[in-house]
């Protein structure tokens, strides 16, 4: 099967600065793939090209060989995204966005939809402008994996987080994310979140790739005497690394 994601030579501008730096890369189905990266290293930038949000200055993507810039409205049906903040009406609700997002999907699923909600204890009825961080990222989940996404995207999505919140959504994402030749990529700078979800891992700075690396790969170089964290840390720049710690 052809890859989900196809990024070629990517690069976008914003003024001055090179948000993107000629970004390469392909998705392989049934894999969960971690872009890690600091903030500002081009994470964000990168999926809103995926979306179709963005048109790169050069390079291209595509989406089950499909461009987001000439077939956004396929391209989009084909994926979830969980933005870091839930970018939704601050009056809607969870249920009314259900109902909102419906039509637009074809494999869209009340059943599946209901049922995540309740899985995740997502508040159906609570308008978003009163929801906690916990709560919107948990109504912004179930509403991404409802239609069965071939391509889920989650852009910080697990930033930020109460820990009993992260570890309900982190195993509610393990359990449900795309499937039977779906793939997912999530942007992120947390290592312990890359280390529990990740296949394969790429490391984003200043807008360029600086490591591609499969989990199991990390794992037998360690040979047990490092933590995959810390492994990951190796694989940061050390300025990523201070900002990360500050």
């Amino acid at each position: 099967m052809n890859a989900l994601l196809s990024i070629k030579s990517l690069c976008k501008r914003f003024g001055r600065r090179e948000a993107l730096r000629g970004v390469s890369f392909e998705l392989a189905p049934d894999t969960i793939t971690v872009l890690l990266g600091s903030n500002g290293a081009g994470k964000s930038t990168l999926l809103r090209c995926v979306l179709g949000l963005l048109a790169p200055d050069s390079g291209s993507a595509h989406v089950l060989g499909r461009s987001p810039l000439r077939e956004q409205r396929a391209v989009l049906a084909s994926i979830g995204y969980v933005p870091d903040q839930a970018d939704v009406y601050p009056w809607m609700t969870l249920r009314e966005l259900f109902r909102f997002l419906r039509p637009q999907f074809p494999t869209w699923s009340d059943e599946r939809a209901r049922r995540l909600a309740e899985r995740l204890e997502a508040p159906l009825e609570q308008p978003f402008a009163s929801m906690s961080r916990g709560e919107a990222a948990k109504a912004m989940l179930a509403a991404a994996l409802a239609h069965d996404p071939s391509l889920l995207l989650l852009d910080e999505a697990f930033s930020r987080l109460a820990p009993p919140v992260l570890e309900q959504v982190l195993a509610t994402f393990v359990e449900e994310a795309p499937a039977d030749g779906g793939a997912a990529l999530i942007a992120t700078h947390d290592l312990n979140v890359a280390a529990r979800v990740a296949d394969r891992v790429l490391v984003i700075d200043q807008g360029r790739l600086t490591a591609d690396v499969e989990i199991e790969t990390l794992l037998d170089a360690a040979e047990g005497a490092r933590s995959l964290p810390a492994a990951l840390r190796d694989m940061y720049p050390d300025h990523a690394i201070q900002e990360q710690l500050a």
